[in-house]
């Protein structure tokens, strides 16, 4: 597997996990921004790597398989790192249906590639919108520190119960376009 900068952006990503972490536990008060903008050069670098890869023809089977996983582990574990911060009920049950949802739908496209039916589970435009609202959410909420009047983390908050919206329509899209393949093989079963 040749080294290439599409890819070396996506272990890039993977690599930065652990920065952001130990960033936003740092015992200072500029560790929410510095963790911020650690995910935020993460979340670029999310979509610098595909369109590289696609422009200059350097796409590879690891690149595909790398590039949604790093990009679901540094959500996850940034949700989960906010979580810590902030434990209440409601923020526990939007990050329960991001991950939760992110889950669901790698399994089902992975089943769905399994029988050849990979293409009907491909990435929406709602998934794409999903995941704009869902980085900028996680941004603002590690950013936490207010800039003047503006209440950063619960600007990122109202974003982040948009982003769960959106992911509930999306995996509702996924799991729609799916179900005449499900149904048909749980028909063939039975």
């Amino acid at each position: 597997m040749p080294l290439n900068l599409p890819m070396l952006l996506t272990l890039m990503r993977v690599l930065a996990i652990p920065f952001v972490v130990l960033a936003f536990f740092w015992p200072t008060p500029w560790a929410g921004p510095i963790a911020a903008s650690l995910f935020l050069l993460a979340a670029i670098t999310d979509w610098l790597d595909g369109w590289l890869a696609r422009r200059w023809n350097q796409t590879s089977a690891f690149g595909a398989f790398l590039d949604p996983v790093a990009d679901k582990l540094i959500v996850a574990t940034s949700l989960v790192i906010l979580l810590s911060q902030d434990a209440s009920i409601m923020l526990s049950i939007l990050v329960a249906v991001i991950i939760g949802r992110e889950i669901t739908v790698s399994a089902l496209r992975e089943w769905m590639a399994e029988i050849g039916a990979r293409a009907s589970v491909a990435v929406s435009w709602v998934g794409k919108v999903k995941t704009t609202f869902q980085m900028t959410a996680i941004v603002l909420m590690l950013w936490g520190i207010p800039l003047g009047p503006i209440p950063v983390y619960d600007v990122g908050y109202g974003l982040l119960f948009i982003a769960a919206g959106l992911t509930l329509w999306s995996m509702a899209m996924y799991l729609r376009a799916a179900w005449p393949v499900l149904s048909e093989h749980s028909d063939q079963k039975a």
